[in-house]
């Protein structure tokens, strides 16, 4: 029986709405555990679609201590050059063994946190995230796939594969239930099949 989890969910202003469902969905329903909303600053934040989000509780790694993952949503915001800086609590959760998860230009927080130094890793583009983090550590090891990319604890994936990153986001942090991310991932493929 896989042992309770939190997983925070990193959203800024601008965050994309189809990015997160299905893993803040599944985590609950079907895999023991909870999802919790984080933003800088605590901060009540907009999505692409105009859905006001009133997260739990701020970014700071000593008011989270207890998240056994984290997953940055993709927002045009993380490209700016005043991106919030949520390097200390990736860290600090990876660190601890922690999975931990960029999905679209979430990717972006990642790569500036060092994530992606010994990681194979995907993003949007390859050209895209070199152009908006030109120094970051690995950009070797960058794949250039359509769906999530898993390495180890980090996963990453374009923002337009929320169901594979959602699924080895899952896997990574529930490895006892691969069974249950297959049936998972099989019964979301059904839709593409007809």
């Amino acid at each position: 029986m896989a042992q309770d989890k939190t997983i925070g969910l990193i959203f800024i202003e601008g965050y994309a709405d189809w990015e997160f469902g299905l893993l803040s969905a599944s985590t609950g329903e079907w895999f023991p555990g909870r999802v919790v909303a984080l933003s800088p600053g605590g901060k009540p934040v907009r999505s692409i679609g105009k859905l006001m989000l009133t997260p739990e509780r701020d970014t700071a790694p000593d008011n989270n201590s207890d998240l056994d993952a984290v997953a940055v949503i993709g927002s045009d915001g993380w490209a700016q050059a005043d991106a919030p800086d949520v390097a200390p609590l990736l860290k600090a959760v990876a660190a601890r063994g922690g999975v931990i998860g960029g999905i679209c230009a979430g990717t972006l927080a990642l790569a500036r946190a060092g994530l992606f130094a010994k990681a194979a890793h995907t993003s949007n583009d390859r050209g895209w995230i070199a152009g908006l983090v030109p120094d970051y550590q690995g950009r070797e090891h960058y794949r250039d796939v359509p769906q999530a990319v898993v390495d180890g604890r980090i996963i990453s994936a374009p923002g337009s594969a929320p169901g594979t990153f959602a699924t080895e986001f899952l896997r990574a942090l529930y490895p006892d239930e691969a069974e249950k991310v297959s049936e998972m991932k099989a019964m979301f493929a059904k839709e593409y099949t007809g």
